[in-house]
């Protein structure tokens, strides 16, 4: 045998069978040696015998596996990549070529496939280093929040943004699809998990306008340590729901990384569905999370579910608003949105409050009982004001016939003239 051609395993065993043939080691301590019974090194003392060092290579080498691939299956197998996943990774496409097309492989394989016929793949890249975050202990003790903007049909349809949860415990996944991401995307998509899971006890979020208020203070809130809160996070706080706010994108990476993962794999799949609107995608999703959970989800410390049962739908409806307080005028009126509306119930309060719902309507309450309105949509005309009976002819103004400059003027024009 080439030496070259040699394990090192191969290689520590030949010697040790050179020794005990000189009979410089007992055949016992050389079996010892090369972890064998002393009958099978019996054997392979005859090999080497009879072959010199080629005895020391197991029967099976240069032979075809019995468990290899066919070489049909593995042209189809490689004209598939080359056809429909060619930016998959090997992972990925060799789940697809087994749930789409039966064609059992281990990601392995197909990676070495891959290599040997000079075909470029997807390659992860390198990650910096992170501090380790421990996980929480129960699923529902907070979940990690955000949305992402990409690309999502790639050109098929619009662009748009997935409002996405993880659970920290499981890596449990939830999502939908909106137009942007707003106060309103995110009171609707918390609200339809807080049907799918239960409430949450905290909730992990970055400082995007909707999750936090970028309002400043004032000397009374100062004073009665007031914070002021944007409308979802006024929201959550109704809802006893702890709001947490991270300073860095690495800071809530469970969310960040599952992003990079459906970014990666949903729109693939999307793809291969044929999803071209916001609408299909949320449907699609209905199938997916499932089965993307049962793949990637993993066991918590311990089995206590920490959600706490969701309030009734009208309540959440009227929890989940934009709410904004409003002065009452002495006419019963209030502005709102460029537009006047009148009060038709007497209430004796100085402001009322505005709710604007989430499914378009408007409610106008006070100490949460429903006032009735009406809008004004016509106005009454303004009289023209009297024209001032002096102006100045340059800067349009009126001026009171004893401004003081006036009076100053007719003064100095009384007075004699210098000699």
């Amino acid at each position: 045998m080439d030496m070259i051609t040699m394990s090192r395993r191969e290689t520590k065993r030949l010697n040790i069978i050179h020794q005990a043939l000189d009979k410089r080691i007992t055949q016992k301590t050389a079996a010892e040696l090369v972890g064998l019974s002393s009958r099978q090194l019996r054997r392979m003392l005859k090999r080497v015998r009879e072959e010199g060092d080629d005895g020391i290579s197991h029967r099976s080498r240069g032979k075809v596996s019995n468990r290899r691939v066919p070489q049909k299956v593995k042209d189809k197998a490689l004209k598939l990549y080359r056809e429909k996943y060619s930016d998959f990774g090997p992972t990925f496409a060799s789940e697809k070529l087994l749930d789409v097309h039966e064609i059992k492989l281990s990601d392995e394989t197909l990676r070495l496939w891959l290599n040997k016929e000079n075909i470029p793949y997807e390659k992860r890249k390198g990650r910096k280093h992170r501090q380790w975050r421990e996980r929480k202990h129960h699923f529902g003790e907070m979940i990690q929040m955000d949305g992402s903007h990409h690309d999502w049909f790639e050109g098929r349809g619009p662009k748009c943004v997935l409002m996405g949860y993880i659970d920290d415990a499981t890596g449990t996944v939830y999502g939908r699809f909106y137009d942007y991401e707003g106060t309103m995307p995110a009171m609707d998509s918390f609200k339809r998990y807080i049907k799918r899971y239960g409430m949450p006890q905290s909730v992990y979020l970055d400082k995007h306008t909707t999750y936090k208020s970028p309002a400043k203070q004032s000397i009374e809130d100062e004073l009665e340590d007031i914070k002021p809160l944007s409308q979802f996070e006024r929201s959550l706080a109704e809802l006893t729901v702890t709001v947490i706010h991270a300073n860095s994108p690495q800071a809530k990476g469970r969310i960040e990384r599952q992003f990079r993962t459906l970014q990666d794999r949903l729109v693939k799949e999307m793809r291969l569905a044929g999803i071209k609107s916001v609408d299909q995608a949320n449907e699609f999703l209905i199938i997916y999370l499932p089965k993307h959970n049962t793949k990637f989800k993993v066991k918590a410390v311990s089995e206590v579910d920490l959600h706490r049962p969701a309030l009734s739908m009208r309540e959440l409806n009227k929890i989940f608003c934009i709410r904004e307080e409003r002065t009452l005028q002495n006419d019963f009126t209030i502005a709102y949105n460029g537009k006047l509306y009148q009060i038709k119930d007497a209430v004796k309060t100085r402001k009322v409050t505005v709710e604007e719902r989430m499914d378009g309507s408007m409610h106008i309450t006070h100490k949460g009982l429903d006032l009735s309105y009406r809008e004004i949509t016509t106005r009454p005309a303004k009289e023209n004001p009297k024209k001032p009976a002096v102006m100045q002819e340059k800067q349009g103004r009126y001026q009171s016939p004893n401004h003081p400059w006036k009076r100053l003027r007719r003064a100095s024009e009384q007075l004699p003239a210098a000699s």
